[in-house]
């Protein structure tokens, strides 16, 4: 194996490149947080700037003492580190001292259980306090993202024979459900749907699209576990769809609604930035064309949902990420292939396709479990933060903008 040498220690490559990865998703949450700031108003783009980066600070001191070995440490026996839940073994990350290969795992899975609450900011924009925001994360997490994680790559789903190569389930399903709920108790911007406000800056929603897009070659490649051949068919797999997302997302707004847009632009990439995780290292040819295109035009109509159904999700969470997430797990279904990725058949079930059948069931069965726990335990946690420090501000804070009235700050001294 190659040996790199960074400040005179000699590392692999493998490591190396685990490290790279692990910045480059941590890059995301920045990027994350001038596309959602960029598309809110402007006299509350701090307080979106603050949700996202909040999450890179609390989350990662949950994830070392409490979530990584409840969300990862499993024995395959008892209700500890059985099907359901971790064990304590490594709490505090007891044991993984002199562990390179260990401590790289746990600091790159910290980075998507940082960016997952981070994505559910965009749903509340506008009306949630910032001190109510403070305690969901971190309870959230707790109770439902590690539980999940688990399910997905150490539990009952893994073994099952679902697929989630980097977070379709695990991140954006669970996300966009758990957006859905939270929405739901918190209620609907004041003057919603009647009163409505465009991106306050575009040039910032297409500079976060860049970062994310950037950022996501770290969160697909970075899981790679198969060698050469899945990494680099994930990479190739992440471009490709982010580009047909795109143009799937500007063709079916031209057709629709007559133009083109900046921001249907940068929607079509980051929907299908979404759809592609759970495929990204068992897909190969032109699916990821197809997965690109499905989820541009799907996402487009998903995000109307909101208005016929009636519910407020402020920045199109629950449509692009809960949606495009449910759109990737489908598809994989139908598109996984053993011999795209591996010499030898048996890594992985094949889709539909590919002479499989039972995956599709499998991903269908593993989709609906998350929606279903993260929809029901994020209300529960919604309606007791509601009903004791609240979870909305007041008429006239949310008139004057976040801002000012969480943060007494302004983003542009004009």
């Amino acid at each position: 194996m190659p040996l790199f040498v960074i400040l005179g220690v000699s590392m692999s490559g493998d490591i190396v490149w685990s490290i790279t990865a692990t910045a480059l998703v941590v890059f995301m949450v920045p990027g994350l947080a001038l596309f959602y700031g960029g598309m809110d108003r402007s006299k509350n783009m701090l307080n979106m700037l603050n949700m996202n980066m909040y999450c890179l600070g609390i989350v990662p001191l949950l994830w070392v003492t409490f979530s990584w070995t409840l969300g990862n440490s499993s024995d395959g026996s008892g209700f500890w580190g059985g099907d359901l839940i971790g064990n304590w073994d490594q709490f505090g990350l007891n044991g993984m001292n002199l562990q390179p290969d260990s401590l790289i795992g746990v600091a790159f899975l910290m980075t998507f259980a940082s960016i997952t609450p981070a994505l559910i900011s965009g749903a509340v924009a506008d009306r949630m306090k910032f001190s109510a925001w403070a305690l969901f994360v971190p309870v959230w997490v707790l109770l439902v993202y590690t539980p999940v994680t688990y399910w997905v790559y150490s539990g009952w789903h893994a073994e099952m024979g679902a697929l989630d190569f980097a977070g379709g389930t695990a991140i954006h399903i669970n996300a966009g459900a758990a957006a859905l709920a939270l929405i739901l108790v918190l209620g609907k911007r004041k003057g919603w749907p009647s009163e409505t406000s465009p991106p306050h800056n575009l040039p910032l929603v297409m500079l976060g699209t860049g970062i994310l897009w950037f950022g996501w070659f770290g969160f697909n490649v970075g899981s790679t576990t198969e060698g050469t051949t899945q990494a680099v068919q994930s990479l190739l797999n992440t471009f490709v769809a982010a580009a047909a997302g795109m143009i799937g997302w500007l063709l079916i707004e031209k057709i629709k609604d007559g133009k083109p847009t900046t921001l249907g632009a940068c929607s079509g990439v980051v929907a299908a930035l979404v759809a592609i995780p759970p495929a990204a290292g068992h897909v190969g040819g032109l699916a990821s064309i197809i997965f690109g295109l499905v989820a541009g035009i799907g996402c487009y109509f998903l995000i109307g949902l909101k208005n016929k159904l009636g519910y407020d999700d402020s920045l199109d969470v629950v449509g692009v990420h809960g949606g495009g997430g449910i759109i990737g797990g489908l598809l994989l279904g139908l598109f996984a292939d053993n011999s795209a990725i591996n010499a030898e058949p048996g890594g992985f079930q094949d889709g539909v396709f590919f002479g499989g059948g039972e995956l599709f069931i499998d991903q269908v069965l593993a989709m609906a479990s998350v929606i279903g726990f993260s929809f029901v335990l994020t209300f529960v946690i919604a309606k007791a933060i509601d009903a004791t420090v609240g979870l909305r501000v007041s008429e006239e804070d949310e008139v004057a903008g976040l801002d000012q009235s969480q943060h007494s700050e302004t983003a542009y001294n004009l």
